[in-house]
């Protein structure tokens, strides 16, 4: 088992970044359906009773069978690469599980815990938290969504934080010690446990679950950022209205693939 949290800085507030956030969720979701892959979203709900009280419950399945190391591609059965994710999100607390149901059952676990705190640039020792034991075991690292690398093939120009200047807001471009000086200004806390029990391959595969999870968490917030101008001003009933639009969309994208496919 292997725990980092992660702390990505934003230049928004948290009341925006919720809907930053699922903006951003319906655009990339939308953006990885293609070719019989992608995000199938099953149930998006609200509940009373959950972790947090009162929030949106979501159930998703993901098709990634090009997505994934092609160690895994080449030992995993046909059919097995998919991985089923329920999450709920009772905002400012939020919590997502991934499992692979199948094949691999209770011997895979993917678990993100986010607390998202306003005024702050990261420095927040226990955001979410956690016990003696938990804080001694994780490892912390911190997301500078304008100076860290990205790999070359995400590389976009209008997503940018670095040239990005937001017409609505003001905001941008994100240049040098940004996180110390910018406003406004929140904080993801993003704790990251990860469980992949194959015998040989446990470490290795861990260790590269979560540099693709450092790498989506940049890659997203480096949208969410250079989307400002799209987001900024929405409300929470847009959001949801472009999240039932979404699965629509996504849902008639499987379906013609599967029609196709017979």
């Amino acid at each position: 088992m292997l725990i980092k949290e992660y702390r990505v800085i934003n230049n928004c507030t948290c009341n925006e970044y919720q809907v930053a956030q699922l903006y951003s969720v319906a655009e990339a979701s939308k953006a990885e359906t293609s070719g019989g892959e992608g995000v199938e979203v099953i149930k998006n709900e609200p509940y009373d009773d959950g972790k947090g009280g009162k929030g949106q419950y979501t159930y998703k399945i993901y098709h990634l069978s090009s997505k994934v190391p092609a160690i895994i591609r080449a030992l995993a059965p046909s059919g097995a690469l998919e991985l089923y994710e329920e999450a709920w999100n009772a905002y400012p607390h939020c919590k997502t599980g991934m499992n692979h149901n199948g094949y691999m059952k209770e011997n895979f676990k993917l678990i993100t815990e986010s607390m998202h705190i306003d005024e702050s640039r990261g420095e927040v020792e226990n955001a979410l938290n956690l016990s003696k034991d938990l804080i001694e075991k994780r490892q912390v690292v911190i997301i500078d969504v304008a100076n860290d690398p990205i790999e070359a093939k995400d590389y976009r120009k209008d997503e940018d934080p670095t040239l990005f200047h937001s017409e609505k807001t003001g905001r941008g471009p994100l240049k040098g010690d940004w996180i110390k000086t910018v406003t406004p200004v929140m904080t993801c806390y993003k704790l990251v446990t990860v469980e992949f029990k194959w015998f040989g391959f446990q470490t290795k595969i861990e260790a590269f679950i979560h540099d693709t999870m450092r790498s989506l968490f940049t890659k997203f917030h480096r949208q969410v950022f250079c989307w400002t101008d799209k987001w900024f001003g929405m409300t929470m009933d847009d959001i949801r209205a472009l999240e039932d639009k979404t699965k629509l969309d996504l849902d008639e994208v499987i379906f013609m693939i599967f029609c196709f496919a017979q």
